[in-house]
């Protein structure tokens, strides 16, 4: 857990902004971060000054939340899923889902966020989002992972398509940015352990795959560093 909180990748500021020009967000909305992990979305949402509902099933993931978001009033940890956040009813003006939505049974979702929504509230779906031909390196650690790693062609995000959030969102509105993170061997290595589908410790695969993770970091790394290139990509609609 302490790997996805450290090294997993943030989300720009600007993408908040972006929400306030489409539909007027600002910091006195209640926001339902469903799915929220650790909190790295929350986190950005509570800066802002809204009131956040941190909606997470996973009591490790809920828990480093609490650690370390616990110096914010507005938050609430909620021991609960996207189909039963247990939160009242009209009781959020924004409910969100960073790196979430592709973990949500869709029609059983659908139902209880437009339970939870006001009237007008509206639904937000962000990905960040590895381009995997950004570079050499980038194309060799995909093909890494597509051939060493557990499910992740069946886990990959990118497999949520424009149909699948078309009969989601509805009609939506599409906001995408792209940005640059920098590694060094320990931050790649603890990037990919706190994905899903790496092989974990005491696995058969887990030897082999970081062996062949730090060669790969080796014959590309720039003074001691890899980069990745993120899209943030931000999928904005309403569940009337």
């Amino acid at each position: 857990m302490a790997d996805y909180v450290r090294y997993r990748p943030r989300y720009p500021r600007e993408l908040l902004a972006w929400l306030s020009e489409t539909i007027g967000f600002a910091p006195a909305w209640r926001v339902a971060d469903v799915g929220s992990g650790t909190g790295i979305f929350a986190e950005l949402l509570l800066e802002n000054g809204n009131e956040v509902f941190a909606v997470e099933p996973n009591d490790g993931m809920r828990e480093e939340a609490e650690a370390s978001l616990v110096h914010f009033p507005n938050f609430h940890s909620v021991n609960g899923t996207a189909e039963a956040t247990t939160l009242p009813d009209h009781s959020v003006n924004l409910v969100t889902a960073a790196q979430a939505f592709h973990w949500f049974n869709p029609a059983a979702a659908r139902a209880e966020l437009q339970r939870i929504l006001t009237g007008n509230g509206a639904v937000l779906v962000v990905f960040n989002t590895r381009v995997v031909d950004a570079n050499a390196f980038s194309r060799g650690y995909e093909e890494l992972l597509r051939s060493r790693a557990v499910d992740y062609t069946r886990v990959d995000h990118r497999l949520v398509d424009a149909a699948r959030l078309r009969a989601f969102l509805g009609d939506y509105h599409e906001w995408r940015q792209r940005w640059i993170k920098r590694h060094d061997v320990d931050g790649v290595v603890g990037l990919s352990a706190s994905s899903s589908y790496t092989p974990a410790p005491g696995h058969p695969a887990h030897d082999a795959f970081y062996t062949a993770l730090r060669e790969l970091f080796a014959a590309h790394a720039d003074n001691g560093q890899v980069e990745f290139l993120y899209e943030t990509e931000a999928y904005l609609g309403r569940l009337s």
